[in-house]
């Protein structure tokens, strides 16, 4: 049961996702009850995966011009990430399976769910589905880059696993969601024989 009451909704902005304030009730863990003001930033439900190839020791990244992180600090906007893509009306695995063929280029069997996150809780409502999956060079169907329509510019890159777990460490991969599925892979395993 919510102890949260929305009072008031305006929407800010709705030019390419949606953002709201909410004023709204809620009572505290001391049982005062308290009116509060947020705002909120709907973009949708997303899907990310790591591709990992086991013999031959290596993951899927790609490289791509990122506007937010450009402001925030990062001087050439680039960042290297893992596959990722909105879910638009697919469940999340259909909309991993689409996303890593337009980006990278596979086209992959089975996905393995490894976990679901909200990744910025307090401003954001997205909730990211993470996946891994193996793949092979007979999975490559094309040469990925996103979709120009989508106005995507997406570099692949095929970088050893041990090398990638090392980015983590000397700041070359700053993504969240790659560096949590990298060590999730690590944690579970994933890279070596079965």
């Amino acid at each position: 049961m919510s102890n949260v009451k929305i009072l008031e909704t305006t929407v800010l902005s709705d030019q390419f996702y949606t953002l709201r304030r909410y004023r709204f009730e809620r009572t505290e863990w001391s049982g005062q009850q308290v009116t509060q003001v947020r705002e909120v930033y709907d973009r949708g439900n997303g899907a990310a995966i790591l591709l990992y190839n086991r013999p031959m020791g290596t993951v899927i990244l790609t490289r791509q011009f990122r506007m937010p992180t450009f402001v925030n600090g990062n001087p050439s906007g680039l960042l290297i990430e893992c596959c990722a893509g909105l879910l638009d009306q697919d469940n999340a695995e259909e909309a991993i399976r689409r996303e890593t063929e337009e980006e990278t280029g596979y086209k992959i069997g089975a996905v393995t769910k490894a976990l679901e996150l909200y990744m910025s809780p307090g401003s954001v409502t997205e909730i990211l589905f993470l996946f891994t999956a193996e793949y092979s060079t007979e999975m490559k169907v094309g040469a990925g880059g996103g979709l120009q329509e989508e106005s995507e510019d997406i570099e692949v890159l095929e970088i050893p696993y041990a090398t990638a777990l090392g980015m983590i460490k000397s700041g070359e991969i700053k993504d969240a969601k790659t560096v949590l599925l990298l060590q999730w892979a690590q944690l579970n395993r994933v890279m070596e024989e079965e």
